[in-house]
């Protein structure tokens, strides 16, 4: 989806204007992809713009940083409210936020430990990933000849930039084949993750989504409608998945940040469950946008108010 161009970007402390946050070519992490990031979405809420799991994204952040050895000159403290101040700055009562630390510029070679590390937070006006009309007719995906990295290639516990070259190869060969989105099994054949989002099956009105060991990010998303599924009183399990039962689902649907939760109509051309959205995702939408908009008391917890 094309950016919406806004005023501020904050960047190694400061706001500067959006076309004046620049690296230089030589960076180490456009050579080399050193970079680690998240994806974090505010919401208009009757309280202002609110910040959907702003702690459990920078802590996601910081785990991903200590996995490639990459120290962040910012705190925890520091970057949460950087992240209301580049809101608020741009007047946003909603938007996505994309903050990233990146080895930069002033060392070149595999070794990154001397090259500096800078840290951005970018926002912008962002609708639905996938688009409006998947929200209710849901996307058609296919499975990837792509496989997923194992872990003990690349840590799929990490949100690093370098690793996501992994999911554009599949992103591009669902696009080309006509298809809206792919599906990548690990290299014993399991269901993983889509390119940018982690998937769910219904089968009985139970949920399984595949458990983290099998290589899918530790979504936080993911863990979030697991928890709304608890309380809707839906069974929720974590297991390998192989291909054929997400074709033999009743339903299924990604989540994500950017994907929020989209329900998945086709596999394979295989058509899953009455070929749009089905109740359980309908019911579980609900209930995410309902938390995400401040109307749900239950999970205050999950949102930080940008003008508090």
């Amino acid at each position: 989806m094309p950016i919406t161009e806004v005023e501020k970007i904050w960047m190694d402390g400061e706001l500067v204007d959006w076309r004046d946050a620049t690296i230089h070519v030589l960076s180490h992490a456009l050579h080399y992809g050193s970079g680690v990031f998240e994806g974090i979405r505010a919401y208009e809420t009757p309280r202002g713009a609110a910040v959907w799991h702003l702690d459990e994204h920078l802590h996601r952040l910081a785990r991903s940083a200590k996995l490639y050895h990459l120290d962040i000159p910012f705190s925890h403290e520091a970057l949460a409210e950087a992240t209301k101040d580049v809101i608020r700055a741009n007047r946003l009562d909603a938007c996505y936020i994309r903050p990233i630390a990146f080895r930069g510029y002033g060392e070149m070679g595999v070794n990154p430990l001397l090259a500096p590390v800078n840290v951005t937070i970018a926002v912008w006006p962002w609708g639905a990933y996938l688009g409006e009309e998947a929200l209710e007719q849901g996307v058609r995906i296919k499975i990837s000849s792509w496989r997923r990295n194992g872990p003990n290639s690349l840590p799929s516990a990490a949100k690093a930039t370098g690793q996501y070259i992994n999911g554009v190869l599949a992103k591009i060969e669902s696009l080309k084949a006509g298809y809206d989105e792919a599906i990548m099994l690990n290299e014993q054949g399991s269901v993983t993750d889509g390119s940018g989002e982690n998937v769910f099956i219904v089968r009985g009105g139970v949920l399984t989504t595949p458990p983290i060991q099998a290589g899918c990010l530790d979504g936080i998303t993911r863990v979030a409608v697991m928890t709304l599924a608890r309380d809707l009183g839906y069974e929720v399990t974590q297991e390998n998945l192989v291909r054929t039962d997400l074709y033999n689902a009743d339903e299924c649907f990604f989540t994500g940040t950017a994907a929020e939760v989209t329900p998945i109509r086709e596999v394979d051309d295989r058509v899953i469950g009455e070929g749009h959205r089905g109740p359980v995702t309908k019911e579980l939408q609900g209930a995410f946008f309902a938390a995400t908009k401040g109307e749900n008391e239950k999970y205050a917890s999950w949102l930080t108010y940008v003008n508090a």
